[in-house]
């Protein structure tokens, strides 16, 4: 079962590729783009500058320059690795996940400058997908050094927090974020396509919004600080900044540097959803969504989908039966160990199905789990014997958030190494 739950997900991950879904949700005929209900005639436009910022940035700079030949493209990608054949006329840069480096600011300043003093003659198009809040980003004030930049960063890594709480405080702290692009870049017009690993209810979250507009506030950010807890975490010159109300406010919706914009999703996690669901019914399986889970701590969720899972066994008579969930889940960093949110739900699940005949699998779509090699892992009701057997022992790995290095051991890893692509997490529960 674990061989069939790896399957399932290396066919998601292929039926996901950028280079597809561009081709299937894109077009461009007779000089006119075509993108939802948007349409745009190319001819209109003496120039098309594009950002791609994101894992995905190289595969969806790489199609769109495609996409709208022979018309010329030109325009920066930041990634965080290097971009191999990128398109003529496009610099590349390599910016850091999941904390900014130099790369990353210097990055920032060339966006920035590259969309300086534009008119309404310019075409730009931002190629957003996840991880860009610190893959390409600068800080709001010199006053905010790169070291404290950092800091920050991993604070609100490292907290627990969900990735709309850390995207209010990226946001208003960032040079480039929260529409602060859409701003510099008016009065172009704007159409940004992303890929998105955020709450559905939440686009202007992918990679922090720089083209869009912000509706969170100074107020949210400091209620922020405070429900999280992190006040004191802080870097010095952060906190000075909200204490002495010299955050500037981001733009917000209605605001007039987004009159010529608009936006357009070309893949999420409902896509990744779907696409299990129905690879799980071609096996003959019965099939449950529960998306009630989003952004819970991992024990909580690993009970409720256990319990799902085992109320659907016993309405079933016949046939195995799965639990399937994304979104992503609260794993609060405890030690110095490999791992996150994936490995760790997966961790938890191992004592609870022990014995069992259950599989579990849990894995991030861009490929990288936390500070791990791997996407994420698996087990079944056997997978105590073997760590016990091997010496391991899963609440000592589980207390250092050592998970890879647990599952590792076992073979259960699940490597895949970077995707390119990033629709938030899968996680999929199965009995027999």
């Amino acid at each position: 079962m674990k061989d069939q739950l790896r399957n399932i997900f290396l066919d998601v991950l292929d039926e996901l590729s950028l280079e597809r879904v561009l081709q299937e949700r894109l077009s461009c005929r007779d000089g006119v783009l075509v993108a939802g209900e948007t349409r745009i005639d190319l001819a209109e436009y003496k120039k098309i500058l594009t950002v791609a910022i994101g894992k995905a940035a190289g595969p969806m700079a790489k199609g769109f320059a495609r996409l709208v030949q022979p018309r010329k493209a030109s325009g920066v990608i930041v990634a965080p690795t290097p971009t191999p054949d990128a398109p003529p006329y496009f610099m590349t840069y390599v910016g850091g996940h999941p904390y900014p480096t130099e790369g990353s600011v210097y990055a920032a300043s060339v966006v920035e400058e590259m969309l300086t003093d534009l008119r309404e003659q310019h075409l730009v198009v931002c190629l957003l997908s996840g991880g860009g809040s610190a893959i390409c980003e600068k800080p709001v004030s010199d006053e905010i050094s790169f070291e404290d930049l950092r800091e920050f960063f991993r604070v609100l890594v490292t907290c627990g927090a969900d990735i709309v709480a850390m995207n209010i405080l990226r946001k208003h702290f960032s040079a480039i974020k929260g529409g602060r692009l859409a701003e510099r870049a008016h009065p172009a017009r704007q159409l940004t396509l992303y890929v998105s690993d955020v709450p559905p209810e939440q686009p202007s979250t992918v990679a922090s919004g720089p083209t869009m507009p912000d509706e969170s506030t100074l107020a949210d950010c400091r209620a922020t600080v405070e429900r999280l807890g992190i006040r004191e975490r802080l870097p010095a010159s952060i906190r000075a900044m909200l204490d002495e109300d010299r955050v500037p406010e981001t733009p917000k919706p209605g605001d007039a540097v987004f009159a010529n914009s608009s936006w357009h999703c070309l893949l999420d996690n409902a896509d990744a959803i779907e696409a299990v669901r129905r690879r799980c019914e071609a096996l003959g399986w019965t099939v449950e969504t529960d998306l009630s889970v989003d952004d819970l701590p991992v024990p909580e969720a690993a009970d409720r989908l256990l319990a799902r899972l085992k109320a659907l066994r016993e309405s079933v008579a016949e046939g195995p039966v799965a639990v399937l969930t994304g979104g992503e889940l609260s794993s609060p960093v405890l030690g110095d160990g490999r791992g996150g949110r994936n490995s760790a739900f997966v961790l938890d699940c191992v004592s609870k199905i022990d014995g069992r005949p259950i599989a579990v699998i849990s894995a991030g779509t861009d490929g990288v789990d936390g500070n791990s090699p791997a996407a994420g892992a698996l087990a079944d009701g056997d997978s105590l014997r073997k760590a016990r057997e091997a010496g391991l022992d899963p609440d000592e790995c589980r207390q250092r958030s050592d998970a890879y290095s647990f599952f590792d051991r076992l073979g259960d890893a699940l490597e895949t190494g970077p995707t390119g692509n990033n629709v938030r997490d899968i996680r999929l529960l199965v009995a027999w």
